[in-house]
């Protein structure tokens, strides 16, 4: 049992490298028109590209650090118990945007976060295809290619930006679709990227204000250290079950400039 965080600078080093070897693979996939598409769960699409992603960052992890536990949206989706990840565990999405990258569009992202007792430490989100790469350590700041970066500073929620996404389960959408609407009549305008992690740390960049959605551990873990870190506010409109980690609590996830989280909050709550 490891009983002390590893060198969390060691840790993101590795990390951000991994991420970039991810994201070259993933290019030549496209570049040499090497993909296979298939389903998971007969509705949500998954290409060759993901799997050998996930092969390559997931085997690299085990030889560097046998001890650790991978939580994996491609090959570990249903070892979430939060007895699993108290700890040093990574939680990986290969490919945040597979519907995107199929359809030959930029915003797509490899997502890396290492996690101790249920805390995310570090956090990468690098976008092979924008040529940008997010990074952040708990409370060592957020950076962009080694830049700091701040959340915007947006003051009412009428001047916002907000994005969101929706689900593949077409019976969720009414619901999605009314939460919308308040949104829309409340809100400058609505960005649909197609990317959890890349919407999560804009709000840490300001291209956006605000951002939410229910998704996956592997979906928000890096990404939400980047914009706390940023300065953002991450928080959930729905309380967070007793013994889960909140930090890899996906549902009803609320990422937000500090000053219209709360009003963004009432209107979602409606």
């Amino acid at each position: 049992m490891i009983e002390s965080i590893p060198d969390r600078n060691e840790i993101l080093a590795f990390a951000v490298q991994l991420g970039k070897d991810a994201g070259l693979l993933v290019k030549e996939a496209r570049q040499n028109d090497e993909l296979d598409v298939g389903y998971k769960d007969q509705i949500e699409l998954v290409t060759s590209a993901d799997i050998a992603a996930d092969e390559l960052i997931c085997s690299s992890l085990k030889a560097k650090y046998p001890g650790h536990f991978i939580l994996s949206e491609e090959s570990s989706p249903g070892s979430a118990e939060s007895e699993i990840l108290e700890g040093p565990t990574w939680i990986i999405d290969p490919i945040d945007g597979t519907v995107n990258f199929a359809y030959n569009q930029p915003q797509v992202a490899i997502s890396i976060a290492f996690s101790f007792g249920g805390v995310v430490e570090v956090g990468i989100v690098h976008c092979p295809f924008l040529g940008e790469t997010f990074s952040a350590i708990r409370e060592g700041g957020a950076y962009l290619n080694g830049e700091k970066i701040k959340t915007k500073c947006c003051e009412e929620l009428e001047l916002a930006l907000v994005a969101t996404g929706f689900p593949y389960q077409r019976e969720s959408r009414p619901e999605v679709v009314e939460r919308l609407s308040r949104i829309l009549s409340n809100c400058r305008d609505i960005r649909r990227c197609g990317a959890a992690a890349i919407d999560i740390c804009w709000v840490g960049m300001g291209r956006i204000d605000a951002y939410y959605e229910t998704v996956q551990a592997w979906d928000l873990a890096a990404g939400c250290l980047v914009a706390r870190e940023a300065g953002a506010r991450v928080g959930h409109l729905s309380s967070v079950p007793e013994g889960v980690f909140s930090d890899l609590w996906g549902k009803d996830l609320v990422v937000a400039s500090p000053a219209i989280y709360d009003d963004l909050c009432d209107v979602l709550i409606g």
